[in-house]
């Protein structure tokens, strides 16, 4: 046979199952809290993220946009496919025309967010610092209305590796 409670243990334990001021916690009576999380959740989970890979030299910009695994481009655009002449490639005018291109063939397929990853030319010749092109082109990204997740430096740094120009005693001006 079946015991069964007080009023007095039955209202206690009702109480208990109700969080701060009287706001349930989402149990099996009320089902209010847990299910909210989870739609935010699913919200979020909604959104597509890609990668945004910008390759920054003083003599051009190269963007491109691929998926969250890399295996698939979303879109790609440089500063020669937008200027006319050879020496305005890595400037920062170009870059950001590149960058609005990007930007409109991301909102076409519906990538909210980008993750950057910014190169330099680098290795044992290349300058390790980015062109002017690798700011301009996250500003205007930023602008269009797309999230910027983490920016992170890829440019490749040379660990002992080949041996610098210039010989024994260096370059004599």
């Amino acid at each position: 046979m079946a015991r069964r409670n007080s009023p007095k243990v039955e209202q206690r334990r009702e109480n208990k199952s109700k969080g701060k001021k009287g706001q349930d916690r989402g149990g099996a009576g009320g089902g209010g809290g847990f299910r909210q999380s989870r739609e935010r959740v699913q919200q979020r989970n909604d959104q597509i993220w890609g990668v945004c890979h910008i390759f920054a030299s003083y003599n051009d910009t190269i963007i491109t946009v691929t998926d969250v695994t890399g295996s698939e481009t979303l879109a790609k655009s440089s500063g020669g496919v937008v200027v006319k002449s050879d020496r305005s490639e890595g400037s920062t005018t170009a870059a950001m025309m590149a960058a609005k291109l990007v930007g409109d063939q991301l909102r076409d397929k519906g990538v909210q967010g980008v993750h950057v990853k910014i190169r330099a030319p680098g290795g044992h010749n290349g300058p390790t610092t980015p062109g002017p092109g690798a700011q301009a082109v996250i500003r205007t990204l930023s602008r269009m209305g797309i999230k910027v997740g983490f920016i992170e430096d890829v440019t490749p740094l040379p660990h002992g590796g080949c041996r610098k120009k210039g010989g024994r005693r260096g370059r004599r001006v």
